[in-house]
């Protein structure tokens, strides 16, 4: 099946997929499989042609694959609000088996392994029996940027919209972790969820936190994303928010938690995902890393919004400047800008701040006097003192690209 293709067979799976992705999307799903849109995208390297299409509950969004869906969110929603909407957030699959009708009323959530007391739980039963929680944090796919990198490294040649910020809703895993009761000795949870492999021998996606980390109350099983139930194609109905932490970690239609005694070392986990064991998890470009350690947490990152490559914007005449900022939970410090090639800086301001997991806006009144071709540079600082390297960060995956960010402007009498 290589385009999504939600199916109403029954009452009860029509009843599943109508909860799933919200009546309003119900016209386009028995209309047709897709949606697409005539227009298409060409992104800033080699090969960077993308469609537009519009999949069920969501606006027309650029595609990088249809089997599984990798959708990605055009860089132009970043400039109109802090939080991403939900029919633009980005899609990210690793399986091509995924869900695609899901019954709210028979879907449980299991907790087992290394617990006194299993749990299997209902989705109103989770809901309405441990107190709901809030986050605002960002899910960065680990890839984000892989398109820019230079030399260029295998695997999904994304631009800059593998990313999105929402307002979370759910229960904190340690709550659910407490009332299984972990066992002393237990090191490591696992989580999977409903996407299974088509080809055997292909491995499930199963993802692992310490057990520490499991239990800091920070990550939440998510029921809710910007006030209403998760899309389908961002995890109906529970997905794992791990906030600071790169998407891989975010598992979808999340079903079983297991508490193991042991590290895991399955694929997804031992193999993928890793990132060199040096400062700024890089290498020299082209070489390989000695040794690896599984990605975590983000760097500092700090994008403008309110123009972008090749804009032309007037001599003398003031532009405002906007922008987004975020980094892996320390918080954004300071955001500044360049016009000079970073001989100078101007300090922006920042905007309202919903966490320390959120996007920071951040706005700069600019007045440019040299016509021609400008390069506006864009440099954050977190809490920690961490910012962005001028010269970007290279890896052999293409992960966690770390660089100040230009964005080229033609400026005219």
């Amino acid at each position: 099946m290589s385009e999504l293709n939600l199916r109403m067979d029954s009452p009860l799976s029509r009843r599943g997929v109508l909860k799933g992705i919200g009546m309003g999307a119900v016209q386009a799903v028995l209309g047709a499989r897709i949606a697409r849109g005539n227009e298409k995208i060409q992104l800033p390297f080699e090969n960077g042609e993308r469609e537009l299409v519009q999949y069920p509950q969501k606006r027309p969004l650029l595609r990088l694959t249809s089997r599984p869906p990798q959708l990605e969110t055009p860089f132009s929603v970043f400039n109109s609000g802090v939080l991403t909407p939900n029919d633009a957030f980005f899609v990210r699959y690793h399986l091509a088996d995924i869900p695609l009708e899901i019954d709210p009323l028979a879907y449980r959530l299991k907790v087992s392994g290394k617990v006194k007391q299993p749990l299997d739980l209902s989705l109103s039963s989770l809901q309405s029996g441990f107190e709901p929680s809030e986050v605002v944090a960002v899910n960065q796919c680990s890839g984000n940027s892989r398109g820019f990198f230079n030399p260029r490294v295998p695997g999904g040649q994304m631009g800059n919209g593998a990313m999105g910020n929402a307002r979370w809703k759910g229960v904190r895993l340690k709550d659910l972790l407490e009332k299984a009761g972990v066992e002393a000795g237990s090191r490591q949870v696992l989580f999977d969820g409903l996407d299974r492999p088509v080809a055997a021998g292909t491995p499930d996606y199963i993802k692992a936190l310490s057990v520490d980390q499991a239990l800091d109350g920070e990550v939440l099983v998510a029921y809710q994303m910007n006030g209403e139930d998760l899309p389908m194609l961002n995890g109906y109905p529970l997905r794992l928010v791990v906030p600071g932490h790169y998407g891989t970690y975010w598992v979808k239609h999340l079903s079983e938690i297991t508490v193991v005694d042991d590290a895991y070392t399955g694929f997804w986990m031992g193999t993928a995902y890793r990132i060199p064991d040096t400062l700024g998890a890089c290498v020299e470009p082209g070489t390989a890393p000695r040794t690896t350690v599984p990605i975590s947490r983000f760097n500092v990152r700090s994008f403008i919004t309110s123009v972008t490559a090749g804009s032309v914007l007037k001599a003398g005449r003031q532009e405002l400047l906007r922008g987004i900022a975020f980094d892996g939970g320390a918080g954004i410090r300071e955001v500044l800008v360049s016009s000079d090639a970073g001989q100078t800086w101007r300090a922006a301001a920042l905007g309202l701040d919903l966490g320390r997991y959120s996007f920071r806006e951040w706005q700069l009144p600019l007045t440019l006097a040299r016509q021609g071709p400008v390069d506006l540079l864009v440099k954050a600082t977190n809490r920690l003192g961490e910012s962005q390297p001028m010269e970007a960060l290279w890896n052999p995956a293409g992960y966690m690209r770390n660089v100040v960010e230009r964005t080229r402007v033609e400026v005219l009498a």
